[in-house]
């Protein structure tokens, strides 16, 4: 019998380096860490995972519903990545303004991990295999107030391995409270609520069910503002495992200040009306990749952003480990100021 198991640990690993909270699988069962995979460049520049930039990009909507709004008309956006040489990540996103109010958009993720050797379970070999995952998406958000707005993201979730394959659904619900005056942003998202309708094998594998929260907020009247982004706050301990320096044995740390840092992702960029310049810190990357050959640029990323007419063009970096890195680029566009 082919064999899928052992392969689904190689993918969430992988899978992992791209997402914020790296290595996730340590604390439970999940094989859908690719949820996880922002697509949007501002937000990978920004941490990875940051809920409270506000800014007139499509690609945003996946990091909070509510950060969707009619200020988002008729814009398409498509997002692509090249993870870890030999995987692929693509999205595309249409949004719309529905009424003075309220916006809605839709869209499409995939993901391909590149070829893979399957084995017989005698350890024959028996050829090649390409894993992928498909999110096909809705999102809807209202503004309640002139400074308060809440949304919803319906998401709908295939995935592929070799002969096994499972659907799950999940949806995302987020608020956003945004200050003009102050140029201050606080957000609230609850992320991956539902679970799998097929599985893969005999065992339900869980979706990554989050709580986050953020704070971004503008340094006096410069143009350049600070951010901070709370994750994983379903659970308080977070240990990471690191190979001590005379041996291969592997001790967990989990004090105070570690676990603190673990869930807070730090953020600060230069923006104004045509351009953004991001650079972030993720401590949680930093000490999952300790025991992966981790380099100093291990927890950092950055990126930029420029508009130019109706179109916006977005790219950001990452390189958790000293033989792997992120690369993503963004591109949008208003159709209603192109056609016109």
């Amino acid at each position: 019998m082919k064999l899928l198991r052992p392969c689904l640990p190689l993918l969430t690993a992988a899978v992992a380096l791209t997402a914020p909270s790296a290595a996730r699988a340590q604390y439970g069962r999940s094989v859908y860490n690719f949820l996880e995979i922002p697509t949007s460049a501002h937000a990978f520049a920004l941490g990875g995972t940051n809920i409270n930039v506000i800014d007139d990009d499509i690609t945003l909507v996946d990091q909070n519903p509510a950060l969707l709004g009619p200020e988002i008309d008729m814009q398409l956006g498509f997002s692509y990545m090249l993870h870890l040489q030999s995987s692929n990540f693509a999205s595309a996103r249409f949004g719309m303004a529905a009424g003075d109010r309220g916006a809605w958009a839709a869209g499409i993720r995939y993901l391909n991990y590149g070829s893979i050797r399957n084995t017989e379970a005698d350890g024959t070999a028996g050829g090649t295999f390409t894993p992928q995952d498909v999110v096909v998406e809705g999102t809807y958000s209202h503004d309640f107030t002139d400074r308060l707005r809440g949304g919803i993201n319906m998401k709908l979730i295939f995935s592929e391995y070799e002969a096994y394959s499972a659907f799950a659904m999940a949806a995302d619900v987020g608020i956003n409270y945004y200050d003009e005056e102050r140029d201050m942003s606080l957000s609230l998202v609850f992320k991956n609520m539902g679970g799998q309708l097929k599985r893969f094998h005999n065992a339900y594998d869980r979706l990554p069910f989050d709580i986050q929260a953020g704070w971004m907020q503008a340094l006096g009247t410069s143009p350049i503002s600070l951010s901070i982004t709370a994750t994983n706050l379903v659970r308080w301990k977070m240990p990471y495992y690191a190979h001590k320096k005379d041996s291969q044995e592997v001790e967990i740390k989990e004090g105070f200040m570690s676990n603190l840092f673990r869930h807070l992702i730090f953020g600060l960029q230069y923006s104004n009306e045509k351009l953004y310049l991001a650079v972030s810190y993720d401590y949680k990357t930093a000490t999952d990749m300790s025991t992966y050959q981790r380099n100093f640029l291990s927890g950092f990323r950055l990126g930029f952003g420029l508009k130019v007419k109706s179109f916006a063009f977005g790219v950001a970096y990452a390189m958790p480990h000293k033989n792997a890195s992120n690369l993503m680029i963004n591109l949008s566009t208003n159709l209603y100021e192109l056609m016109h």
